[in-house]
């Protein structure tokens, strides 16, 4: 199957009442085990991709050809989309979807009001001539990841959530209301009136970013007030992470990378395979 926007697989889970996932691939591994859950769940999927994960990798064009032979050796069935995270520029935009990229992430949110308007018009217009989709954010998601770094949070203004999606066509949106990219430092509290308030007026699918950590209530909660899409990144860390450490330590002359990156892959699988079941996305390609 070919990869494809987010524009569908959103609207979809919108009038559903279920979030697909984003879940950002770090490296081989990560890719493998998020396509390996997504075909086991038949869910739709969205692999997030950070600058920095990008360049890691070797380059956006990496990127997409290493999903694109990933998709075919597993002979992958369900709608997979390769977005963006968190782009800078209207350059790294346009980069990624010359590469291949099916959706991107304008995050001009750290500029003045007009000045992300004007950039996010200008992502979209390009975006669209390609049929591919865009997402946009508005206020300030605290914490960090990768390049992205965010003192604080500053919620998302409503009206200026309506104007930015009325003037700008993007596909989805991102409004700050009190998640943190990153482990929580004690419960998050999000904004679920604001949430409310935005979903309503904007019509458009909305995006959760820092889903790691959040309770599923607090998960249900956000869906049911028009939240389509949410993105993990740091639980699949954590649990990789782990068990190449519980490898090693018990096998200390260990040298073959497959002996550890094995086991994190699988545990990456299975974290994403319990997130696709709590947003409800299992079944849903």
């Amino acid at each position: 199957m070919p990869l494809v926007s987010m524009t569908e697989m959103l609207k979809k889970a919108k009038s559903e009442g279920y979030a697909v996932g984003q879940f950002n691939i770090n490296n081989l591994e990560f890719t493998q085990a998020i396509l390996q859950a997504a075909e086991t769940e038949k869910s739709p999927v969205i692999l997030g991709v950070s600058e920095g994960a990008g360049r890691y990798i070797g380059g956006f064009k990496t990127v997409c050809k290493m999903v694109e032979g990933l998709m075919e050796d597993y002979k992958i069935t369900v709608p997979v989309a390769i977005h963006l995270d968190h782009g800078s520029s209207f350059d790294k935009c346009k980069e990624a979807i010359d590469a291949g990229f099916t959706s991107v992430m304008i995050d001009a949110s750290h500029h003045p009001y007009e000045e992300n308007i004007e950039i996010t018009t200008k992502v979209v217009e390009y975006a669209h001539s390609k049929g591919v989709s865009v997402e946009a954010e508005l206020g300030t998601v605290g914490g960090q990841e990768d390049d992205v770094v965010a003192d604080g949070i500053i919620y998302a203004d409503a009206n200026e959530c309506v104007d930015l999606v009325k003037r700008t066509g993007i596909d989805c949106l991102a409004p700050a209301l009190g998640s943190v990219h990153g482990p929580y430092k004690g419960e998050p509290k999000l904004g679920f009136k604001e949430m409310e308030e935005i979903g309503n007026l904007t019509g458009v699918p909305l995006v959760l970013h820092g889903g790691t950590g959040i309770p599923t209530k607090d998960i249900q909660k956000s869906v049911s007030l028009g939240t389509a899409k949410i993105n993990v990144n740091t639980e699949n860390q954590i649990a990789s992470a782990k068990v190449v450490r519980e490898v090693l330590a018990a096998k200390p002359a260990e040298y073959d990378p497959r002996k550890y990156l094995g086991p994190a892959r699988d545990a990456i699988k299975e974290t994403v395979i319990g997130k696709m079941r709590e947003f409800g996305s299992s079944n849903k390609a």
